[in-house]
């Protein structure tokens, strides 16, 4: 967790959180480019300011002279129809009585309204009632509701008086005037003397304007402009649609939102844009609506504010800024006329707010193409200290490898680069001295790497390190780096460096530094020799402090590694110890614990060797190698604990010594017993020669029967049942004991017969010549080893069959053994050996690279078949190491000449019948076949065998018994 924490981020460790601020070549770019944007932001902003005030300035102005100039266009508009009205008054249509003569003037009043398209209609009305009205037929509304002919333009509306009752016609007359069409109108009642123009018009001395009605004639709503001729009896007049007003104010509009309205003094909407929001029609009346009603809300804002005539007001409509004026509307005679004015500031500020967006626009721009500079700017910096950051992440992270960079223009980076390289350097030193001290077992290497490093990272000229020779009490050089000058390697004894790092000038420039090596224990070790440059920085304190720190552990490590090299050597010792004394306490078995781990050895360096063949991919380290000898050397140590009577049983009667003694004395006790008989039979008067005859007979059967009991000790290869028979009629032959069995007993022994007999039989006791006594059996009782399968105390996975007693002593038993001399119990007891051996190996504390030391040492009985002990392991649950043992400990125990029970073997037998077993999946095929044809058998038979053992062996012959070889 502390190596988690000290982690730093950085590239190679993209998963660490980042530590806060900015990256150095950012943060330039983002001051110059940010001091750039600041700049340009209160310039834009002043500029604005200043720009939108003197834009809203003119917008007011514009605003008001829109008004003004719409009012002044609106007189322009009315102003013809005035002079034309005052021109009209002279013409003969003031006089005229005919129809004929008012239709002489047609042109020059269609002129007039081509003139003028605010001019809905020309007309002029007379004294006697009669009326003469020109209008255009311009538009569809028109043209609809009078039907003209196709061609006709124009369109005449006459009353004449005839007899004082009217009489109504319509005249149609083309572009030129030319009469098209003259319908009688009989229902078209009109007397314009009851007009409201007629009679404003005799009011007034000047061109009088009527209030918006509707039309007699086309219904449509407008006003008139009427004037009196100078005789005062005829007036002429001119109709305006307000319709036509109000697409005329349209025309008038500054900008395309701009909104415009006449309003009377009811604030009643006389004009817009849009008459059909304005009238209110039904049944032959109208009506206005209200400014409020009209729905423009730029309109009724501008209203609702009450600003005085002509003055500029900006206000806020949701959301949207509006500029309005309200302008008095003089064209006509009407108290409290008032044209409103109204346009969006957008529309009058657009262009500046364009080009605002543009100077940002390109100001951004400008920011965007320079910050490139500001990134050079720090980059020249910024890299390299990116660099030295990533350099100082790689050190937090435990990598010290330095990166040559070129040098930079700033000193200040250069310094703190150089710095930072010579300490990742120095570290980095530390490490590979720490590493080689840790992980180098052998001393002299170790010392040649740390002694090349040290030099190397004290920037001295050369080094030495000379070990102390306990034997001789001599400094020995043990390792060498760079160029010692002037230096005498005799002069180094123990204790010479009086003063540990004291200096001596060897030369002009030059100068030479010993330090004692010394352990924990204070014990010198050795001496350390340095040669450096006689410079203030070799010459500082905390250099020599440097030296003595690096020396001391230096000195840690000669002592450790001296350490382990002397306590591997002990266990080596403490091991041989244990194998030579087992082989000691069986003269029988001496040397097998010796001759197994070589032969083992000599087989696994072989297999190592080879890099071709079925074991070429087969290693072993330094550590597996030693774990595999300790292994081997103690593979029979549990044979400490196997008694030795049974290790060395050569007959089958044979406990602490061969009980066949025993024998022999019943069968001497059973002679006298019948030289006995014979001389009683003399004495009682019987047949001498008789009696002769029977005892020279029955002793020479006593000699062949004993002869017989002898040889079934000795043991062989098989028993036959006929024997076996023999000797179970031989164990009943009776003789009479007189002595009491009970006395000189050992507390169990008597334990034992008392069980069986707890009260003695009276002497003398018939006994049998060979028995089997209870006495004999030595049962488990509470040491019943725990090796079966089921057991609970079974904690190594042993699965042996035990037998049902731990001993079985008696003499018929033993000498009814089939093959060899011993008994189930004895086998067991012998097979227990390596029992003790995994238990006694595990209970050790071994470390984590000698681990498998009791498994290999423990594992050398087991089959591939799954029925070898104690584990009963599977083929798949022995390794290679596993195998060598098993097969190692056979050949010798085939070919070994000092076991008792047995001769010795030839190669040729030893090797047939390890390939029979291999056969039979007791040991490895495969390895036995390599073990045939590599000649390691040769190599051991020439060192540990007797000449007649060592015969010419037919290998292919060996082979050819061996299962098929697995490709």
């Amino acid at each position: 967790m502390a190596l988690q924490k000290n982690l730093a981020p950085g590239p190679e460790n993209p998963g660490a959180p980042t530590s806060p601020g900015w990256p150095i070549k950012l943060s330039i770019a983002s001051v110059v480019v940010l001091s750039m944007v600041i700049l340009a932001i209160t310039i834009i902003a002043l500029g604005w300011v200043g720009a939108r005030q003197s834009l809203l300035d003119a917008a007011s102005k514009s605003a008001r002279d829109a008004g003004l100039l719409i009012t002044e266009k609106s007189h322009r508009m009315l102003e013809p129809a005035q002079a034309t009205l005052r021109l009209l008054t002279s013409t003969p249509l003031s006089h005229a009585t005919t129809l004929e003569q008012r239709l002489d003037q047609i042109r020059t009043l269609s002129d007039v309204l081509v003139a003028n398209s605010l001019m809905s209609s020309v007309f002029v009305g007379y004294a006697d009632g009669s009326f003469f009205l020109v209008r255009p037929l311009d538009q569809a509304a028109l043209r609809e509701r009078f039907r003209p002919p196709p061609k006709a333009n124009f369109l005449v509306q006459s009353i004449q008086m005839r007899g004082g009752k009217p009489v109504g016609e319509f005249l149609f007359f083309d572009t030129e005037r030319r009469l098209l069409e003259r319908r009688a109108q009989t229902d078209y009642q009109f007397d314009p003397r009851t007009r409201p123009w007629y009679r404003a018009a005799q009011a007034s001395s000047t061109a009088a304007f009527t209030e918006p009605y509707v039309f007699f004639t086309t219904r449509q709503v407008g006003l008139t402009l009427s004037q009196a001729s100078l005789e005062g009896g005829t007036v002429f007049g001119i109709d305006v649609v307000l319709d036509d007003l109000a697409t005329s104010l349209s025309d008038l509009r500054t900008t395309p939102n701009a909104q415009l309205a006449l309003v009377n003094a009811k604030d009643q909407v006389l004009a817009y844009p849009d008459m059909n929001r304005v009238l209110v029609q039904g049944e032959g009346k109208f009506d206005f609506r209200s400014i409020q009603d009209l729905g423009v809300p730029g309109l009724t804002g501008l209203h609702a504010l009450h600003a005085g005539a002509g003055k500029v007001v900006p206000y806020d409509v949701a959301g949207t800024e509006w500029l309005g004026v309200v302008l008095p509307f003089d064209v006509w005679q009407s108290e409290g006329l008032h044209l409103l004015v109204a346009v969006p500031s957008d529309d009058l500020l657009g262009d500046l707010k364009s080009k605002a967006v543009q100077l940002a626009l390109v100001i951004i721009v400008l920011a965007l193409l320079l910050m490139p500079l500001g990134w050079l700017a720090g980059a020249a910096i910024g890299r390299r200290l990116d660099r030295l950051t990533a350099l100082a992440q790689r050190m937090s992270q435990f990598d010290f490898h330095r990166v040559h960079e070129s040098p930079n223009f700033i000193r200040e980076v250069n310094s703190l680069s150089a710095v930072m390289g010579e300490m990742g350097e120095t570290i980095e030193t530390f490490l590979q001295i720490s590493q080689d001290m840790a992980t180098e077992p052998q001393v002299e290497r170790m010392l040649h790497n740390v002694l090349q490093r040290m030099v190397s990272a004290t920037r001295c000229q050369g080094g030495a390190v000379y070990l102390v020779d306990s034997t001789t009490q001599t400094m020995q050089q043990a390792a060498v780096a760079g160029y010692l000058l002037e230096h005498d390697q005799a002069q180094m004894q123990p204790g010479s460096a009086t003063t540990s790092g004291a200096r001596r000038e060897v030369m002009p420039g030059l100068s030479e530094m010993q330090v004692e090596l010394r352990g924990r224990s204070g014990k010198l070790e050795g001496l350390l020799v340095l040669q450096h440059a006689s410079d203030t920085g070799h010459a500082d304190a905390s250099f020599t402090e440097f030296v003595h720190k690096l020396s001391g552990m230096l000195a840690v490590s000669i002592e450790t590694r001296q350490l382990i090299e002397a306590q591997k050597a002990l266990l080596d010792a403490v091991i041989r110890l244990m194998a030579d004394a087992i082989d000691a306490k069986s003269p029988y078995t001496g040397g097998h614990c010796e001759r197994v781990p070589e032969l083992a050895g000599m087989l696994v360096d072989r297999m190592v060797q080879d890099s071709t063949g079925p074991y070429a991919a087969f290693t072993m380290n330094e550590d597996e190698r030693y774990e595999f000898h300790l292994g081997a050397w103690l593979h029979d140590c549990g044979k400490v604990t196997s008694p030795e009577h049974i290790i060395d049983k050569a007959t089958k009667l044979e406990t602490i010594y061969n009980r066949i003694h025993e024998v022999r004395m019943r069968f001497e006790v059973l002679r006298r017993d019948a030289e006995i008989t014979f001389w009683q039979g003399v004495a009682q008067g019987g047949d001498r020669v008789a009696l002769q005859a029977a005892l020279t007979q029955h002793q020479a059967q006593l000699q062949e029967d004993f002869a017989f009991v002898a040889r079934c000790n000795v043991g062989g290869e098989f028993m036959a049942d006929a024997d076996v028979a023999r000797l179970q009629s031989l164990a009943q032959t009776p003789w009479v004991r007189h002595f009491d069995n009970r006395l000189g007993l050992s507390s169990q022994e008597l334990m034992r017969v008392q069980a069986a007999s707890p009260e003695a039989r009276p002497l003398p006791v018939q006994e049998q010549l060979l028995a089997d006594r209870p006495d004999h059996v030595v049962p488990w009782g509470t040491r019943r080893p725990p090796v079966e399968k089921g057991d609970p105390k079974n904690r190594y996975g042993f699965d042996m069959q035990l037998p049902v007693q731990a001993q079985h002593m008696g003499e018929v038993y033993n000498l009814s053994i089939r093959r060899g001399t011993l008994t189930e119990e004895d086998r067991f007891k012998i097979n227990d050996h390596i029992v003790q051996t995994l238990i006694m190996l595990k209970s050790l504390p071994w470390p984590a690279h000698l681990a498998r030391v009791p498994d290999i040492a423990a594992t050398h009985h087991e089959k591939l078949d799954g029925k070898g002990y104690p584990r009963k392991l599977q083929a798949a649950q022995l390794t290679l190491p596993d195998r060598v043992m098993a097969l190692a400990d056979i050949f010798e125990a085939l070919t070994a000449a000092d076991r008792p029970y047995k001769a010795a073997k030839t190669l040729t037998e030893s090797l047939r019948i390890m390939a029979f077993m291999a056969k039979d999946q007791h040991i490895d095929a495969q390895l036995f076949r390599y073990f045939l044809h590599s000649g390691v058998w040769q190599s051991f038979a020439q060192q540990y065998m007797q000449p007649a053992q060592i015969d010419v062996v037919d290998i292919t012959a060996i082979e050819n018994l061996l299962p098929a070889a697995v490709a």
